[in-house]
C-alpha cells in the first residue's frame, strides 16, 4: 500500500496513492477527500450470494462492525483517496501475510490491500461474555499485504514472552498476533469495585499486542456529568 500520515499527530489521516485500477478497501464513512477515485459499497463476506449475504449480516451482529465495506478504485495512475479514522489519535499499519496474521478488535480497522481479508474466528463462551473484543466472534486477518488500524490516543507496541504474559485492559486492546492465546479475567475484587479496574485480557505465548493509550468509554464517563440533561416542561 502507497500510503503517508498526514496532518498533525493527534489527528492524523491516511493518504493512499493508487495506480489506475488499483483497489483498497477502507473503512464505510472513511473518506475524506478523493481524486480520480471510484467507490463502491459490497457487502463484508468473501462469499458470493445468499451466503455473502449471511456471512456479511453475521459479522455485523457478532462483531459490530458494519455489514458493507467501501472499495475504492484508482481510475487514473494519480489517484488518491484521504481517510479518516472517526476518533483521534495514531494510524498504524500492520504487515500481514504467511504466519503473521492479526486478530482485531472492534473499531479498529481502517484499510488494506485488496489481497487482505478477515474471518470471523469463534470465541469461547468466557472470551464472549466477558471480552471487549467481538462478543461470540472476533476478526481475524487473512491473505498478504498491508492493513491500516487506528488507536485513540497514540499506539504502544507491547511483546509477549511465554515467561512473561501481558494483562491488558479489555477498552486498550486495539490488535494482537493471532498466534497468542488470551483468557479474560476480572482485574481485582468484584468486578474492580475498590481499585475501579474492570474486565483484563492475559495474553499468553510469543507475540505483539498493540495497545492504545485513551480509552473511550473513560472519556465518555469523565464528559457526562458536564452534558446538558433534557428538562421536562
Amino acid at each position: 500500500m502507497n500510503y503517508k500520515i498526514i496532518g498533525d499527530s493527534d489527528c492524523p489521516l491516511a493518504q493512499i496513492s493508487l495506480q489506475a485500477g488499483e483497489t483498497v478497501k477502507i473503512e464505510n464513512g472513511s473518506m475524506a477527500y478523493s481524486v480520480d477515485v471510484e467507490l463502491e459499497g459490497k457487502l463484508n463476506s468473501s462469499k458470493k450470494g445468499l451466503g455473502g449475504v449471511f456471512g456479511a449480516i453475521g459479522r455485523g451482529l457478532t462483531s459490530g462492525e458494519s455489514i458493507f465495506i467501501t472499495h475504492a478504485k484508482g481510475t487514473s495512475n494519480q489517484s488518491v483517496i484521504g481517510i479518516a479514522p472517526p476518533i483521534p489519535g495514531k494510524i498504524h499499519l500492520l504487515e500481514v501475510g504467511g504466519s503473521r496474521q492479526y486478530r482485531l478488535n472492534t473499531g479498529a480497522f481502517l484499510a488494506c490491500d485488496d489481497a487482505v481479508n478477515y474471518v470471523m474466528k469463534s470465541q469461547d463462551i468466557g472470551k464472549a461474555f466477558f471480552g471487549g473484543t467481538g462478543g461470540l466472534f472476533v476478526m481475524e486477518t487473512q491473505g498478504t499485504g498491508d492493513l491500516l488500524v487506528s488507536a485513540f490516543g497514540d499506539l504502544l507496541s507491547l511483546e509477549v514472552t511465554p515467561n512473561h504474559p501481558i494483562t491488558v485492559d479489555n477498552e486498550h486492546v486495539v490488535a494482537w498476533d493471532a498466534s497468542l492465546d488470551y483468557s479474560i479475567q476480572v482485574a481485582s475484587g468484584t468486578f474492580g469495585f475498590k481499585t475501579g479496574e474492570g474486565l483484563v485480557n492475559k495474553f499468553h505465548g510469543s507475540g505483539t499486542v498493540l495497545i492504545q493509550t485513551r480509552n473511550i468509554h473513560n472519556l465518555a464517563d469523565a464528559l457526562r456529568p458536564f452534558l446538558p440533561t433534557s428538562t421536562s416542561n
